[in-house]
């Protein structure tokens, strides 16, 4: 097959964030399809709007429309009136580049934006393929939730795109369960809807890996470690996090150091609360070349967090640091309910402390500390459950099951 794959966040392993694409169509590749990967130029990259650029990566044809100027991580730092321009600007140059891209068998386009789905609906139409759409968010509805998405004719305008995508899609793929039930709700059979997480990458997160040279870095030996690694966004609410941190400061705990890394608009909010508390069991890390310095961050965890805002859309969420957490055979510690406490306490992979509660944050990672052993447990319980449910080789095989029956659908018609 010959796949046209659009997202507009392409990342590989020498980035930061997300590789779910890049590791998904390499695998494609191996197998002996063709990738067309259709994403934004790097926001670094200094030529003109709309200019289109041609790359291989690993067997990946890759497309680089320059549009918007933002990569993932620059986007989660920007307001949210900018970043909307920018997904339009995306959408709408990508649109005009799709239309003179060879002609596939199957038009896969994975989302957030939502945006994404206007090349992906040009270049299916255009081409006379089937279109298969990824929800990795719930949009509107969690722009909506989180108070981005406010005037009534904007939030319309998103519902019909959303109900449009899903209309002329063959097929829906959300990464968790809740996702699923919300593309159910939006009118989608039940049957044209999947579920395929994000995985495990069982190749760069192991417990195996020799966390100490970061240990020593941060001047974390001898500590209890407990990381948080992500974007820290509007989404990912680490006031708690502080708080908790503040907690234990007061009462004279020792032994115990919250390490946050990542980049994101909330960052210095977080840094001048932590200043002003001369809290030393907080440390921000510096930026981070790769995930495979990611990779060594977590090995050199105790346990790792998975911390989102108390918003009900964003208990649905399907974190690639939770599965990453698994992979590394650490802990997780997460906040919301639902699918991710049922993980996590159903597995024995870790403890769920409620949002917002800074209080039984601040005791659960202390029962963590006193319980050396059973830490152990759970992160081998982690690491068997990384191994067993979400192997990215698996993932992505069911990925290529459900194209290769769209397309053959299609050709039977």
């Amino acid at each position: 097959m010959r796949i046209m794959y659009l997202h507009q966040y392409f990342i590989t392993r020498s980035g930061v964030g997300g590789t779910r694409s890049y590791e998904f169509a390499r695998y494609m590749v191996k197998q002996g399809h063709e990738v067309v990967m259709v994403t934004a130029a790097d926001a670094s990259s200094a030529r003109g709007s709309g200019t289109v650029n041609h790359r291989q990566i690993d067997g990946i044809e890759v497309v680089e429309v320059q549009a918007g100027h933002l990569d993932y991580m620059r986007a989660t730092a920007m307001g949210y009136s900018a970043r909307i321009r920018s997904f339009f600007q995306f959408a709408f140059a990508s649109s005009r580049v799709v239309r003179k891209l060879a002609r596939p068998d199957i038009v896969f386009a994975t989302s957030t934006p939502l945006t994404i789905g206007i090349p992906a609906l040009v270049a299916s139409k255009g081409h006379k393929v089937p279109l298969v759409f990824e929800v990795r968010d719930l949009w509107p509805e969690a722009p909506i939730q989180l108070g981005a998405l406010r005037n009534p004719a904007i939030i319309a305008f998103a519902r019909w795109m959303e109900r449009t995508i899903y209309r002329h899609s063959a097929h829906v793929i959300a990464l968790s369960p809740g996702m699923r039930e919300g593309v159910i709700a939006a009118g989608v059979p039940p049957e044209r809807v999947s579920v395929i997480p994000n995985a495990s990458d069982l190749e760069l997160f192991s417990p195996e890996v020799n966390g100490e040279e970061f240990r020593a870095r941060l001047g974390i030996n001898g500590q209890f470690v407990c990381t948080y690694f992500g974007a820290m966004g509007e989404a990912n609410d680490l006031r708690p996090v502080v708080e908790a941190a503040r907690l234990l400061d007061e009462r004279g705990e020792k032994g115990i150091v919250f390490v946050l890394h990542g980049k994101g608009k909330r960052r210095d909010e977080l840094e001048s609360f932590c200043r002003s508390h001369n809290l030393a069991n907080v440390i921000f890390s510096d930026p981070i070349p790769d995930k495979n310095a990611i990779a060594r961050l977590a090995a050199a965890s105790d346990a790792c967090m998975t911390i989102y805002k108390n918003v009900p859309i964003l208990y649905t969420c399907s974190p690639n640091k939770l599965f990453d957490t698994f992979a590394a055979g650490r802990p997780a510690i997460v906040n919301s309910p639902e699918w991710l406490r049922e993980l996590v306490e159903q597995n024995e992979a870790g403890v769920y402390v409620r949002p917002d509660d800074a209080g039984h944050l601040a005791e659960q990672v202390v029962f963590l500390r006193d319980h050396p052993e059973l830490v152990k447990t759970y992160g081998r319980n982690a690491r068997r459950l990384a191994e067993e449910s979400f192997d990215r080789n698996k993932l992505a095989a069911q990925m290529l099951s459900i194209f290769e029956q769209v397309v053959s659908a299609q050709t039977k018609r």
